[in-house]
């Protein structure tokens, strides 16, 4: 018999959404469990009893997948946009059913990773995984010395502050500098605030690692699934063991309209 465990977990476990996205969910009052409005902290045994987001049922053990996507400026990452821009979606198969794992704003491109997989989701953005991001900045002019101390430092934003782990320079012109950074957070557009704070002007922004998933040589607004070694890198990165159920290789998936789109 298998034991309760609280509904947002178990959300997460099937795929609906991340950890707290799905607290969001019960907190709004969409979740039910036998037909009964749950509120946070509730639990339930997904083997034994209805639950439901929305009034569709939700299944437990989703055929778990993994996508990279190289997302595009322009592209928001999200699963809907009031205002009818382009989402991660759009790029995204239709099923079965991904989410995009943290977010890349608008104007900048480079890794997301797409799964139904929540507790990696979640472990992947929880601050206290303290997974590394890696990004290449496009600047004018060339890099400052007293820039990349403060960087390493750490600079004040307005939501506390922010330091990068490690900043070196890739290579320049007579006017732009290529510089790599890597950070262990998440935080809103934070490169993009961190270099205005010491005065560096960007001109495009990409991020090209999470963890131990690089960027590779796929194209702009191309994906592909992960591979199972990939798949277990990841894994090891967040403190889980080897997934179960899980589809790596994505085979059934990638043939499908979309996958490559």
């Amino acid at each position: 018999m298998s034991a309760p465990e609280r509904v947002q977990k178990v959300l997460a476990a099937a795929g609906v959404a991340s950890r707290r996205a799905s607290e969001e969910l019960i907190a709004a009052g969409r979740v039910t469990v036998d037909g009964v409005v749950v509120s946070l902290g509730a639990k339930a045994d997904p083997y034994r009893q209805v639950i439901t987001v929305d009034g569709e049922r939700i299944h437990t053990n989703p055929l778990l997948v993994y996508f990279l996507l190289n997302k595009p400026a322009g592209v928001v990452t999200t699963v809907t946009d009031p205002q009818g821009r382009p989402t991660v979606m759009d790029l995204a198969p239709a099923n079965p059913r991904v989410y995009p794992v943290g977010r890349l704003d608008r104007d900048t491109e480079g890794v997301l990773l797409l799964t139904n997989d929540g507790e990696l989701a979640n472990r992947l953005t929880h601050p206290r995984y303290e997974i590394e991001k890696t990004y290449v900045a496009q600047i004018r002019g060339p890099l400052k010395r007293h820039a990349v101390r403060a960087l390493l430092d750490g600079v004040e934003l307005e939501d506390g502050p922010a330091r990068a782990r490690s900043v070196r320079e890739l290579g320049s012109t007579a006017d732009r500098t290529l510089v790599e950074l890597v950070l262990a957070e998440g935080r809103k557009r934070e490169v993009r605030r961190m270099l205005a704070a010491v005065e560096v002007p960007l001109e495009r922004l990409a991020r090209v690692k999470i963890g131990p998933l690089a960027l590779g040589d796929i194209g702009s607004g191309k994906l592909r699934p992960l591979t199972g070694a990939e798949v277990s890198a990841l894994y090891a990165a967040v403190g889980l063991g080897a997934q179960v159920g899980a589809t790596a290789d994505g085979d059934h998936a990638a043939d499908r309209d979309g996958a490559s789109a």
